[in-house]
């Protein structure tokens, strides 16, 4: 049995893991920062640390001159000092091994404070994967994360291996390889780009009411977004 990770073992979405502050910032300085200038962002993590600051009931503040470069971070004017958000390779990869995403924040040069993110594993991954492993099945999750994150999450969940930086396009080729081996496979995804692998699949199980284009590719379609009842 083949297991999408994103949206199928996990939630799907990221939240806020870690607040990471110096004495001198506090905790609400650095929310503040960040989620003012994550408002502008329309990444997933920007708008996690948005409603994280919701949630604590920090105010945000206006900020002029946003700009965001792809693939490093976003920078604003806020109370008259240049601050900025973004990633940094170092402690990423202590972070990324708990499969966890760090954004730094720093305001006129001096550096606020991190935030962690993650896509957290949904209560019943674990169970679930327990019962299809005593079921006989061997469970292979697949997911276009790096492999210390994906190794992370394996972890958490106990399944038996993990296909990791797997492009969408490459999900597909992924089932196709197995059954090449001479296994049976069934394969459970919730998104757009799991369509052509559900298809491949001998069983192809649809998740959480899925995309309209996963039900029509998908042999079974499973209503609640819980893999206990793909067991």
């Amino acid at each position: 049995i083949v297991l999408d990770k994103t949206g199928t073992i996990t939630q799907g979405e990221p939240g806020v893991t870690d607040v990471l502050y110096s004495n001198s910032t506090g905790e609400a300085q650095l929310v503040k920062t960040a989620a003012s200038l994550e408002k502008y962002s329309e990444h997933p993590l920007a708008q996690a640390i948005v409603k994280y600051a919701e949630q604590k009931n920090v105010q945000l503040v206006p900020v002029t001159g946003f700009a965001q470069q792809a693939g490093r971070g976003i920078k604003g004017v806020m109370e008259g000092k240049g601050c900025f958000g973004g990633n940094r390779r170092m402690l990423e990869e202590k972070l990324a091994a708990e499969g966890k995403t760090p954004l730094f924040f720093a305001c006129d040069g001096i550096l606020l404070g991190i935030i962690a993110l993650a896509d957290r594993v949904k209560p019943t991954s674990r169970a679930a994967i327990e019962e299809m492993k005593r079921m006989g099945l061997e469970v292979v999750m697949l997911t276009g994360d790096n492999a210390r994150t994906a190794q992370a999450i394996q972890k958490e969940v106990g399944a038996d291996r993990v296909v990791a930086e797997v492009l969408p396009q490459d999900k597909e080729t992924e089932i196709r390889r197995l059954q090449q081996q001479g296994k049976k496979v069934a394969m459970v995804g919730d998104g757009i780009n799991d369509a052509p692998a559900l298809a491949r699949a001998d069983v192809g199980i649809a998740i959480g009411a899925g995309t309209d284009i996963a039900i029509e590719s998908a042999d079974l379609v499973l209503m609640k977004n819980d893999l206990l009842d793909v067991a």
